[in-house]
């Protein structure tokens, strides 16, 4: 970090790291599913012959003191969530991230002078419990199946550090206590590790989904509920306030500012922890009754071995969540199916035995939109430049699909590629006489290149015929840097 950096912040000593607390699962009614029934005996009962008694006074004492000393409570997180090492990383993660500016126009690039001339005041602000927080900005963005659109809250740059060095001091205290078996915004774990579980589910004969999908859960989300779960470890009570401020701070909308009641916008840093933390219970919950299943996020799908379990396991889960989380399930979009009959995570599977996972034909629809995008920007430039363009989405694209076995939707995908990269130059060549000239060029007999240029028939018809297949063959791609999906999968395949 840069000299100027360093001095926005005040030196103050750090504690000696976040304090945990422990708390038992929560208790609910089991289903009538296939789950293994959990042993449900009480934990402070033991058996003495053959029956029960009670730990003395004194043992729940001790029991209870040595808790206490492993697992102290959080009380004073605020120093250290303004301790300046922790500040100095936040500010490095949001400057890294970017984004957009917030209601004030603050950009990423303003802030750093900003807090040198007004940390001191802010700082004093967040210890003393005055600091307010600046409404969110509200954006809209198209959702990914093109249905409807997704509401998000753009903070204020100066809000998006101050959740992101909260983000960084509540991370150790509650993220060790989630589950094995949620996946979504967590360290050290991916989406591309919860579809590996899935799919592993589906191999050890769960061969039904329980498909959930909250509607706008982000929001839906009840401050009270929340407040309540977050309160159940963190015992600051300057930080409790400060993140319920987060929670209440206002939505600018066409120039107006909303109060808001309810939600936790998505495009803050402090979203997704909060969103986990509300929807550990219902992993505690699912895990309590002993079923299979994974969560990302608010994408939560549970397995089942028969139809008939997952329809009571949706009727029980659905009471849990409304009456307990007071989140409300989509009814349209939840299913119990086939695995491959839903995608989860942007994946799907094959219906063998031993499952292969595959892309599934709404993000291949999706992937196409993009790459159509991009194709139509080269109308007016060389098809090199688009190559280029075009090879950047396709490497992460492919990093992100690698898990997927099926060759087949690489292979396709690879040749409809090439074929519009064709079209395009066929296109820019306009006058049949140039397409004429340019098929010579590349090799073609005159008479052939002839035929083939007057012959009357549209673009996207030349794009896919020999001639062009032959004047620009798949090897003329692969010199111009045009990344092969098929080759990647080789790739991907043979690592693993």
């Amino acid at each position: 970090m840069q000299k100027s950096a360093e001095g926005i912040v005040v030196a103050a000593q750090c504690d000696e790291g976040p304090n945990m607390e422990d708390r038992k699962g929560t208790e609910a009614s089991t289903d009538e599913g296939d789950a293994d029934r959990m042993d449900e005996k009480p934990e402070d009962s033991r058996k003495v012959a053959g029956g029960t008694r009670e730990n003395t006074l004194r043992e729940r004492q001790a029991s209870a003191a040595d808790k206490e000393n492993a697992q102290p409570k959080a009380e004073k997180l605020m120093e250290e969530v303004l301790c300046r090492e922790n500040l100095m990383e936040a500010l490095k993660r949001v400057r890294a991230n970017k984004g957009a500016p917030g209601i004030d126009g603050m950009t990423v690039d303003d802030l750093t002078p900003y807090l040198k001339t007004n940390w001191t005041r802010i700082r004093d602000e967040l210890l003393g419990g005055t600091y307010e927080p600046s409404p969110v900005r509200r954006v809209e963005i198209p959702k990914p199946d093109g249905k409807g659109k997704r509401k998000l809250g753009i903070p204020t740059v100066l809000d998006r550090f101050i959740q992101q060095a909260i983000l960084q001091a509540l991370t150790p205290i509650f993220d060790p206590h989630f589950s094995e078996n949620s996946y979504g915004f967590r360290p050290g774990r991916s989406a591309l590790d919860a579809v590996k579980k899935a799919r592993g589910h589906v191999e050890a004969g769960y061969r039904y989904v329980v498909d959930i999908d909250l509607e706008k859960f982000f929001d839906r989300v009840n401050h009270d509920v929340l407040m309540a779960r977050v309160a159940r470890r963190l015992k600051d009570k300057q930080l409790l306030r400060l993140i319920g401020n987060y929670l209440r701070a206002g939505i600018m909308d066409d120039g107006v500012v909303q109060v808001r009641e309810e939600g936790t916008p998505q495009g803050g840093p402090l979203s997704p922890l909060l969103s986990n933390i509300l929807l550990d219970e219902l992993d505690k919950e699912l895990e309590r009754r002993g079923h299979r299943f994974c969560r990302y996020a608010d994408d939560c799908n549970i397995y089942v071995k028969s139809k008939a379990a997952g329809e009571r396991v949706m009727e029980s889960i659905t009471e849990f969540l409304e009456k307990r989380l007071r989140l409300k399930i989509n009814r349209e979009k939840s299913a119990v199916d086939r695995p491959w009959k839903r995608k989860f995570l942007g994946y799907t599977m094959t219906v063998n035995l031993n499952p292969k996972l595959k892309v599934s034909p709404n993000s291949l629809k999706r992937a196409k939109a993009r790459i159509h995008e991009i194709m139509r920007k080269g109308r007016g430039r060389s098809v090199v430049k688009v190559i280029a363009e075009l090879t950047l989405y396709l490497r992460g694209w492919m990093n992100y699909y690698r898990l997927s076995q099926v060759k087949s939707t690489f292979e396709e995908l690879d040749e409809w590629i090439r074929r519009k990269l064709r079209c395009i130059l066929w296109r820019q060549w306009k006058k049949p006489r140039t397409r004429a000239k340019k098929l010579i060029q590349r090799g073609m007999e005159k008479e052939r290149a002839f035929a083939s240029a007057y012959n009357g028939r549209g673009p996207w018809w030349n794009a896919g015929a020999s001639h062009m297949n032959e004047a620009y063959p798949i090897k003329w791609f692969s010199q111009q840097g045009l990344t092969s999906l098929l080759v990647e999968h080789r790739r991907f395949m043979s690592l693993s």
